[in-house]
């Protein structure tokens, strides 16, 4: 019943075990997908966590300093002692610190924690942040067929925090079902990036052939 940041902090400790941390698989075919696309020196992990994006991905294709931004202090110091060297920033993802200071920009997990008018802010500060020519990058899953465990699974989430929200404050945003490809690519396309989209095929495709996950690639215009 905590807001969002003060639920980290007290989830950070137990995040790494927990469903919510994003699977080693995406994240290792993130990196291979990646590193052709490359070189890559200086590298950011947008909402960080606990720092396994920049461990198993940034760390893995970027020739220079990785950089993990996140505004849990719990999160980055569990983050700390997971990958020394690295650097982490306490910042909200709405306003980095930065300015054309990265190459590589990656992000997993967290594009739920953003309602969908405040994307086309956040997709302005990735850009701002992003050297010219710099690449944004992330996976997007498919979404589950209508009707299936899964897609009610996600729809009672999403139901349960939008009344939750309503009755509790300070809100904790989270919502599954709001991050969806076409309009996330339309926003994108507006801050001022070439937008395509690749498939994990190491992540499998459904029965219908499509792949069960793509990783977006958005790149600032030299």
């Amino acid at each position: 019943m905590s807001s969002t940041r003060r639920g980290y902090d007290l989830l950070a400790p137990k995040f790494d075990s927990s469903p919510f941390r994003t699977p080693d698989g995406m994240l290792d075919a993130t990196a291979r997908a990646l590193r052709p696309l490359g070189p890559f020196e200086a590298g950011l992990d947008l909402c960080c966590g606990t720092g396994a994006g920049v461990e198993r991905v940034l760390r893995r294709v970027c020739d220079g300093p990785v950089t993990g931004v996140d505004f849990s202090e719990g999160m980055l110091a569990e983050a700390r002692r997971a990958v020394p060297g690295a650097e982490w920033v306490r910042a909200d993802a709405r306003a980095l610190p930065v300015r054309d200071a990265f190459d590589l920009a990656v992000s997993f997990g967290a594009f739920g924690h953003f309602l969908p008018h405040e994307r086309p802010a956040l997709f302005a500060q990735v850009h701002d942040a992003l050297r010219p020519g710099g690449l944004f990058a992330f996976p997007v899953a498919a979404p589950p067929r209508v009707g299936s465990r899964p897609y009610w699974t996600l729809w009672g989430f999403d139901a349960a925090m939008r009344v939750r929200n309503a009755l509790w404050h300070p809100r904790f945003v989270m919502y599954y079902r709001r991050f969806r490809l076409p309009e996330v690519r339309r926003d994108l396309a507006a801050a001022g990036f070439t937008v395509t989209t690749l498939a994990l095929e190491s992540l499998g495709r459904r029965p219908d052939g499509s792949p069960r996950c793509r990783l977006v690639l958005a790149r600032r215009r030299a």
